[in-house]
């Protein structure tokens, strides 16, 4: 039973899309098969709500849980326990909008396709105090990566380490900051927390008009007040409205689905559902077959292999219309279902199309803001020089990246190549710090990379984080790279105290794309300024050079002659 204080309870609210605000409506919205499962109940109480409202009640079943037969099987004892888990949910429509409230498990009963995913979000960085935020959820584009942070007491959000250019932050959780609701009628508690990603989690009224009045101070809130300006970089990030752009970005999708892959799909858990990756032990998913492929996590390679396999045109539909279905047990019977959803929200998937960016993330299509894209389109213009301070060979597109660092120092003498010559120290130990791929005669950090996607330039710019760090913070780090730079330069030793004043970049985009602020992946674009901040407020100055891509063509001699 969860606990209440002054006639409120700590409660998950959702804001559901698409659904008229009728009983009807809200009941035809809801899985016929779930209700028939869990033995629903239905209700009906809008005389006491004052408001269109239908409430399901219902248990998940298990007569014998699923782990009766291990345990018995490992001690011999016959245990047979059942498991009967309650459910709970509340819709009710409030000024025309439909929203939810689930009950220990009742929250399963709510489609994922009628969730307004930025709801619970967008009232958190309207109205949580940014100096005590308590956690964090936030995703990485372009290499499937999720960053979770815990703070019990609290910690400003500039401290969190949020790269606010190149992360979206998926939930957030804080101190809710002075908003009258009935939690703050109570003189011992007038300042509660509150979770918003999905959902909005936070205590809520436990009388029917209280719980109206609060559900009308949420929407207030996010109709009429702006983002608290520290966590305003929120929503830089906006989802795609546009149904012809939508289906444009989706051909595009079905069309990549066809290729081999090149990271521009990677795998991206479902903000919402955390919990039930954490605890299942098997994943059954199924793709255009009857028969489901179980493994014991979500199988993106699986995924792709079955959609390489469909007819154009099908691809994107075979991956909407597929599912993967958590179960608590490996075994994966029935009784062990977790959660089930359709495969789109655990992928992650970057779209180029005309001179937009775009991405898909839990089943939404995703832009960057126009406003905010220009803004850093303008700093990346800026850090592209037409002067850079190396000069660099072309690269012979047939060379892997290692060939062509070691062919420069024989082009440009002064040059030293570092690739993978790493440092090492006590706190670096096993493969080490690579300080840099090319050393310039003038002591610049070079940085190379041959780059298809934003995921191998985020390795990139990481690098170069790590690295003068590592110079900048461990005298043991920066004496054994010096030791390195005499050896390798005899006479042109690094002068004493060595500090990296400069840090170049130089890729080749794809198969010899020029590199231009246009041309860089979006979210390479994002990553690379927060880079460029971070490491122009340690003092190191940033440039990013494009290298010219050449082919070689062989002579009768075997001599090899390069071809811009």
């Amino acid at each position: 039973m969860a606990t209440t204080t002054s006639g409120t309870s700590k409660r998950t609210l959702y804001r559901l899309t698409g659904i008229a605000p009728s009983v009807d409506a809200m009941f035809d919205v809801l899985d016929a098969a779930q209700l028939e499962a869990v033995d629903a109940e239905l209700h009906f109480p809008q005389e006491r709500l004052g408001v269109p409202a239908l409430l399901v009640t219902g248990s998940f079943e298990q007569p014998v849980a699923s782990w009766c037969g291990e345990i018995s099987r490992t001690t011999g004892c016959e245990v047979s326990r059942p498991v009967n888990r309650s459910a709970g949910l509340l819709m009710l429509a409030v000024d025309e909008e439909v929203y939810a409230v689930g009950y220990d498990q009742g929250f399963r009963l709510v489609p994922d396709r009628v969730k307004d995913r930025r709801f619970g979000l967008g009232f958190v960085i309207r109205r949580v105090d940014p100096g005590q935020i308590r956690d964090m959820v936030s995703h990485t584009p372009g290499n499937g990566r999720t960053d979770i942070t815990l703070v019990p007491g609290g910690a400003p959000v500039w401290s969190l380490g949020v790269q606010e250019h190149a992360q979206i932050v998926r939930r957030l959780g804080g101190r809710l900051d002075g908003l009258q609701m009935t939690i703050a009628q109570n003189d011992r508690t007038k300042i509660s927390s509150v979770e918003g990603g999905t959902g909005l989690r936070m205590r809520l009224g436990i009388d029917a008009m209280d719980l109206v009045t609060d559900i009308r101070a949420i929407a207030r809130v996010l109709r009429e007040e702006a983002p608290t300006p520290e966590l305003e970089f929120v929503e830089h990030i906006v989802p795609v409205k546009d149904d012809d752009l939508v289906a444009r970005l989706e051909k595009q999708l079905d069309d990549m689905l066809g290729e081999r892959a090149d990271g521009r799909i990677a795998v991206a858990v479902p903000s919402d559902h955390w919990d039930d990756y954490g605890a299942a032990q098997a994943f059954a998913t199924r793709v255009k077959r009857s028969e489901a492929h179980l493994t014991d996590d979500f199988s993106l390679e699986y995924v792709l292999n079955r959609a390489r396999v469909q007819r154009a045109g099908t691809r994107f539909a075979a991956l909407r219309d597929g599912t993967v279905t958590l179960y608590t047990h490996t075994r994966a019977e029935k009784g062990d279902v977790l959660w089930t959803s359709g495969v789109l929200r655990w992928i992650e998937a970057e779209v180029a199309l005309g001179a937009g960016r775009f991405f898909l993330l839990d089943g939404q299509w995703y832009v960057i803001g126009e406003a905010y894209l220009k803004t850093i389109r303008e700093q990346v213009k800026q850090l592209i020089t037409e002067a850079p301070a190396v000069n660099l060979p072309a690269w012979v597109l047939g060379d892997n990246e290692r060939k062509y660092n070691e062919s420069v120092p024989d082009l440009r003498p002064g040059y030293v190549c570092f690739d993978r010559d790493n440092v090492r120290t006590s706190l670096h130990r096993g493969n080490g710090v690579e300080i840099c791929d090319l050393l310039s005669p003038d002591n610049v950090l070079v940085m190379v990379k041959r780059a298809k996607g934003s995921d191998a330039l985020s390795h990139l710019f990481g690098q170069a984080v790590v690295a003068v760090q590592t110079l900048l913070h461990s005298p043991q780090a920066a004496d054994a790279f010096a030791r390195k730079v005499a050896a390798a330069r005899p006479g042109r030793a690094l002068p004493e105290g060595f500090r990296p004043s400069k840090v170049v970049f130089a890729i080749l985009l794809k198969n010899g794309t020029d590199l231009t602020a246009d041309t860089l992946f979006p979210f390479s674009q994002v990553t690379l300024v927060q880079t460029a901040k971070m490491l122009q407020a340690w003092g190191v100055a940033v440039e990013v050079v494009g290298i010219r891509a050449v082919t070689a063509t062989p002579n009768r001699a075997g001599i090899r002659h390069l071809v811009a």
